[in-house]
C-alpha cells in the first residue's frame, strides 16, 4: 500500500517505521526537519519537511496516489483539515485522523471520518480499570 503520514512525532514515526518495515511505501510529512531522527535508520520511505496543510507538500508527498492517509500532528485543526482534504478532494480510500478533543472527535466521526481519540480511549480504559477494581460500583 502507498501510505502518507502527516506528523512524525511518537505516533507518526512509530506507524511509519512499522508500515515501512512491513513493506509498504510510506511517505511522511512534518513541519520540523529534525523530526526525521525518529525514523529508523533502515526506514525505506521518504520524509518531507513542510506543513501538512500545504497542498503542494501533500502533492509532493504523493497524496494523489495514496491508499492511506494518517493525520497525527499535535493539532486537532491541522489533522481534521488534512483528513478532509485527503477524503474529499483526493478521494484517498482510507483516511484516519487523531483528534484529542473527544467532543470534536464524536462530531467528525458522525460525519464520516475515521477518528481516533486518545483522550476518549484513555478515559474508557481508566473507567474500566476502576470499575473492575470496585466491582462495577463506579457509575
Amino acid at each position: 500500500m502507498k501510505m502518507l503520514i502527516v506528523g512524525c512525532g511518537r505516533v507518526g514515526s512509530t506507524l511509519a517505521n512499522r508500515y515501512a518495515k512491513a513493506g509498504h511505501e510510506v511517505n511522511v510529512i512534518d513541519e520540523e526537519e529534525q523530526a526525521a531522527v525518529r525514523l529508523a535508520s533502515d526506514f525505506t520511505g521518504n520524509f518531507f519537511t513542510g506543513a501538512g496543510l500545504d497542498v503542494s507538500i501533500l502533492k509532493t508527498a504523493g497524496i494523489k496516489d495514496s491508499d492511506v492517509c494518517i493525520a497525527v500532528t499535535d493539532g486537532d485543526n491541522t489533522n481534521l483539515v488534512v483528513a478532509q482534504i485527503a477524503k474529499e478532494h483526493y478521494k484517498v480510500p482510507c483516511v484516519v485522523v487523531r483528534v484529542f478533543d473527544p467532543r470534536r472527535a464524536d462530531f467528525y466521526a458522525r460525519r464520516g471520518l475515521n477518528v481516533v481519540s486518545p483522550v476518549a480511549v484513555a478515559v474508557e480504559q481508566i473507567d474500566q480499570a476502576v470499575c473492575a477494581f470496585g466491582e462495577g460500583e463506579v457509575s
